[in-house]
């Protein structure tokens, strides 16, 4: 936890916030925290600053805040991501919202289970969660949005083109004639297909959208390690 993120409820006053859960539980056994310590604090959709524990007990945490810093830019990109996976949906999230993205969208597929969209990681609840723990990671916090689409051909008809309008449009698909393209400083909108990619007619319906295969090079790699792959390529992040 690079970060203790805080959420309105937990407000005390402006300048006082109380943690218990998850995170009382991570200041004790990972921080090994006592009373007088700092550690940088942010709150939700809003500034980040430091915090000073005032009080700690097995129950609750109390500490004074002060907000003062932006978060950090969020990453210009729209992700389509055939939804992977359950075991690896948690990781994936936590990783793209720890790199900044701010809009995620899981779609379906044809080599998408349909038992996959019955995991109970995609409650609201435990999206929270891994939303959160992605954000303490990356030192952010600016809540993203995650849409569930279970429709493959409706979302791409009906949606796909306005929710990228004004975007470079780029869909990964292995064997593709053009390589990613690196560095970029503009609005991307990235499709990524399911373990084993798009099939021949998804991609063409895609295509139709006015998006352009392209290619990360010859490995097949799993979709947890090409997504932070394609995204740190795309914008050139790094960790700093």
């Amino acid at each position: 936890m690079n970060l203790l993120l805080l959420h309105p409820e937990q407000l005390v006053t402006p300048e006082r916030a109380r943690v218990t859960g998850r995170q009382l539980q991570h200041l004790h056994q990972i921080h090994g925290a006592n009373t007088g310590d700092s550690l940088r604090v942010g709150l939700r959709d809003s500034t980040m600053g430091m915090g000073r524990i005032e009080h700690l007990d097995a129950h609750e945490a109390t500490l004074a805040i002060e907000l003062y810093e932006a978060p950090p830019a969020p990453l210009p990109l729209t992700l389509i991501l055939a939804l992977p996976r359950p075991k690896m949906l948690r990781r994936i999230i936590q990783s793209v919202v720890s790199m900044g993205v701010k809009h995620l969208v899981l779609v379906n597929s044809y080599r998408v289970e349909k038992s996959y969209w019955q995991t109970p990681w995609l409650q609201p609840e435990s999206l929270a969660e891994q939303i959160a723990l992605g954000l303490e990671q990356g030192r952010d916090t600016g809540w993203p949005t995650i849409l569930q689409r279970n429709r493959f051909k409706p979302f791409v008809e009906d949606e796909l083109a306005a929710i990228t309008t004004g975007s470079r449009r780029l869909i990964a698909h292995p064997g593709s004639v053009g390589a990613c393209p690196q560095g970029l400083d503009e609005p991307v909108s990235l499709c990524i297909g399911p373990e084993g990619g798009f099939i021949p007619y998804e991609v063409e319906l895609i295509r139709e959208q006015g998006f352009s295969p392209v290619h990360l090079g010859a490995r097949i790699l799993r979709t947890e390690t090409f997504v932070p792959a394609v995204l740190g390529r795309l914008f050139d992040i790094t960790n700093g």
